[in-house]
């Protein structure tokens, strides 16, 4: 495949130029989070069971920003406050221009299949290994192709095709530099408004996201829910379910704020350093299937096929992990197996490198050391 030189040196030149802009380095206390309602006026974004994503993403974004107007130390900036249309690359100016610590895009999903469902929360990559692979990249396509609707969309972009996968390869060289910080971002959002309200679970996911691309800071993009579906959308339609969920996602901006402390990151990780004598790939991710009180042999014939599984004994319970490794990412994937097999209530657990359990926050806040 004939990689598109232009997109690529446009993308080593971003690249670099944000190790020189890093927001984190910024001497202040408040974080300048820039909320993003996808869609807009012209471009309705996707629509199921009368409800349409453009106003629906709209509606959480306000009430978003109206929990977090209350906090002394987090600056609120918006992308758009009413029904009109605002570019990808638009966008993605606002974030830059404000020099924002976090931008935070709202969306709602939808497919053709009725019984597609559930919460999930991207951050930029193109990861091959995804067991949705696929599907992230037609979510991306989808949410990518906005830029039709844009005059000069091809100068704009540099050449950039939503439709080819070939004007995806650039994607690599954009995603390392905010990837940790986004995924924690993303990891608190999701856990707050799954463990909270209860949604269906489709974890943190990477897909090439073009608003995500063109951010020069941690980003996330979060989808709602399924319109396509009744279950969310009915949901979606609720005043008080959408200020739960607008509240969680709030509180999950708080605590990304609190873990990254802007006033001196170096001093975190000096903290960090010295609570902590593990390094960042001494941490093991593995996933927690079943508990119960009494002990049974772990043969994949008692746990749907599952192989790998190990029983520990914690709290008085029996407890069975499934999988491990040191990547938060690979990680998800070993949820969806787990879930895929029938264990729906299964999540991520994590463990220091002497075996002693830690949360998930303090494993993946040790990736910015």
């Amino acid at each position: 495949m004939k990689i598109n030189n232009y997109i690529l040196l446009i993308a080593i030149f971003f690249s670099l130029s944000i190790a020189v802009t890093n927001p984190l380095q910024a001497q202040t206390n408040k974080l300048k989070v820039v909320l993003d309602a996808g869609h807009g006026d012209t471009d309705p974004g996707t629509s199921g069971n009368g409800l349409i994503e453009k106003k629906v993403a709209l509606d959480l974004v306000l009430k978003i920003g109206d929990i977090l107007g209350n906090d002394a130390d987090i600056d609120i900036i918006y992308t758009r406050k009413k029904d009109e249309f605002i570019g990808l690359s638009e966008r993605a100016d606002i974030a830059n221009k404000a020099k924002a610590d976090l931008f935070v895009s709202i969306h709602c999903n939808g497919v053709s299949s009725v019984s597609a469902a559930g919460f999930e929360t991207f951050v930029l990559g193109t990861k091959p290994n995804r067991s949705d692979f696929e599907q992230n990249m037609d979510i991306a396509m989808r949410e990518n192709s906005v830029i039709y609707l844009e005059d000069d969309y091809e100068v704009t972009y540099g050449g950039f095709d939503p439709e080819s996968p070939e004007s995806y390869i650039s994607f690599e060289l954009m995603q390392e530099e905010f990837l940790d910080l986004s995924i924690l971002a993303a990891s608190h959002v999701q856990t707050n408004v799954i463990d909270n309200l209860k949604r269906k679970d489709r974890g943190v996911k990477q897909a090439p996201f073009l608003v995500l691309r063109e951010t020069y800071m941690p980003s996330i993009l979060v989808e709602l829910g399924f319109l396509t579906n009744t279950v969310d959308a009915n949901y979606l339609k609720s005043e008080a379910n959408k200020k739960l969920m607008a509240n969680e996602i709030a509180n999950a901006i708080r605590a990304y704020k609190s873990d990254i402390n802007l006033v001196s990151i170096e001093d975190e990780m000096a903290s960090m350093r010295s609570e902590d004598s593990e390094k960042k790939s001494d941490f093991i991710f593995k996933i927690q299937i079943a508990a119960g009180s009494k002990k049974i042999d772990t043969s994949p014939s008692n746990f749907n096929g599952l192989e790998n599984v190990a029983v520990v004994f914690e709290d008085n319970f029996y407890k069975y992990i499934f999988g491990e490794t040191s990547d938060y990412m690979e990680a998800q994937d070993l949820l969806t197996i787990a879930q895929d097999k029938g264990f729906d209530s299964s999540f991520i657990v994590a463990f220091s490198a002497n075996g002693e359990k830690v949360s998930v926050n303090k494993a993946l806040k040790s990736k910015l050391n």
